[in-house]
């Protein structure tokens, strides 16, 4: 008999074993993580397949419950907003608003010409950093509201709201160490600031103080009193406030007398997001547009997008009902089986080859001594024992014990089944 014939022999055995026992053999002893059992697995070997299945999906449960505890954390206590009063960059107003806090000032940040009009008033002041993102609605609103206005580097704004004040447009060189020159006794603290930029008091004006002028007369510092008794300060530079250059010379003084006159500061730094215009109110002047969204848009959002995903995943991986189909031929069980001996053979399946040839005993051998099909494998053992008078050991070494490593080792154990089967049928 050539090679070939030898060793397919088993294969195409084990899975004629496997059609007739109609069912697995019963269960074998428990394994532990390093027990081999008659499929070639063990422990160690199965968890790790459960772990292959099921890693992509426990990984997008991972990822989502991540970005919901992402989203439910707090936002940071800074922000990159130039002049917003918790940037910490050189930027940024951080060092003016905490020491204006120290001092006692209540210092309420705003985005939004809606909160600032909210929250200025009379006995308050309102700096508003820009005016680049304003309408004239939003800056007669700012106007409006009673309150001391703060205003750095302001550009078409300052006609609409004095007219004793003008920007004096021109070049802006790097900031120059400017003296006082005038009798404000703010500017006086200050002595000496380090600024660019300028504004001019108008030929209309009376009583507006220009102070810090250049070599062109154009100041870095100005005030005036408007018609309804506010005070109107303009800063042009916007680095008297900063970070960075706040401890050159007197700027710190200049800024924190500028914006601490009241005992409220409402700090308004304009953002793109500010619609400006409300359609449901009267005044004009409305929030940004998140603002518009009922509180419960954001949860339900996020709730929605989670159901997607779950769909998504259901849907993609759902197979449908099992239905028969009629096969076009009609294939004979002696080819099935020698067809599937094959692929045992070609994939070199020693471990599954001859789970079917145990499998196959096993049921055959339980069946005619009168053991029931869900008998456990101590039961299967003790019976084949009794009834060959073969050691107990010798039995579970060949219905349970490891799977071959060769074509001749599964040809050996297909032999040693076939007589112990042998046995048990004619004792």
């Amino acid at each position: 008999m050539s090679t070939t014939s030898t060793t397919s022999a088993p294969t195409e055995a084990a899975s004629a074993g496997a059609a007739s026992a109609g069912a697995a053999a019963p269960a074998g002893p428990p394994a532990d993580a390093g027990h081999v059992v008659g499929d070639g697995t063990t422990a160690r070997s199965r968890a790790a397949a459960r772990w292959r299945r099921a890693r992509f999906p426990l990984l997008v449960v991972a990822g989502l419950v991540l970005l919901g505890v992402l989203l439910s954390l707090p936002e940071p206590r800074t922000s990159p907003v130039p002049l917003a009063p918790d940037n910490v960059e050189e930027n940024g107003a951080r060092a003016v608003a905490e020491v204006l806090g120290d001092q006692g000032v209540d210092v309420t940040y705003a985005r939004t010409t809606a909160r600032a009009v909210a929250a200025a008033g009379p006995g308050t002041t309102l700096l508003v950093t820009s005016d680049v993102l304003l309408t004239d609605a939003q800056v007669d609103a700012v106007g409006g509201t009673g309150a001391d206005l703060v205003l750095v580097t302001p550009g078409f704004s300052l006609p609409l709201l004095t007219d004793a004040l003008e920007t004096a447009y021109g070049i802006s060189g790097a900031p120059t160490p400017r003296e006082a020159a005038c009798a404000d006794p703010d500017a006086v603290a200050a002595g000496t600031v380090s600024a660019a930029g300028g504004v001019r008091a108008t030929a209309a004006s009376s009583d507006a103080v220009v102070c810090f002028p250049d070599a062109d007369g154009a100041g870095a510092y100005a005030t005036v009193t408007r018609p309804d008794g506010t005070r109107l300060t303009v800063l042009s530079d916007p680095s008297l406030l900063t970070n960075d250059a706040v401890l050159d010379e007197g700027n710190a003084a200049l800024a924190l007398r500028a914006l601490g006159r009241q005992a409220s500061l409402v700090w308004y730094v304009p953002s793109f997001d500010d619609l400006g215009v409300d359609p449901t109110g009267d005044d004009g002047v409305g929030g940004s547009p998140a603002e518009l969204l009922p509180p419960a848009a954001g949860p339900l959002a996020l709730q929605a997008l989670l159901v997607v995903v779950v769909a998504a995943l259901w849907r993609a991986r759902r197979t449908g009902r099992l239905v028969t189909e009629p096969l076009p031929v009609v294939v004979r069980a002696a080819e099935t089986v020698r067809g599937r001996g094959r692929l045992y053979r070609r994939g070199r399946s020693y471990g599954r080859a001859a789970a079917a040839l145990r499998a196959g005993c096993a049921a055959r051998c339980g069946a005619r001594l009168g053991l029931p099909r869900a008998a456990p494998a101590p039961a299967v053992i003790d019976a084949v024992a009794r009834a060959t008078g073969r050691d107990r050991g010798v039995v579970e070494a060949l219905l349970y014990g490891p799977p071959p490593r060769g074509d001749a080792a599964l040809t050996r154990l297909a032999t040693d089944l076939d007589h112990l089967e042998s046995e048990v049928n004619h004792p």
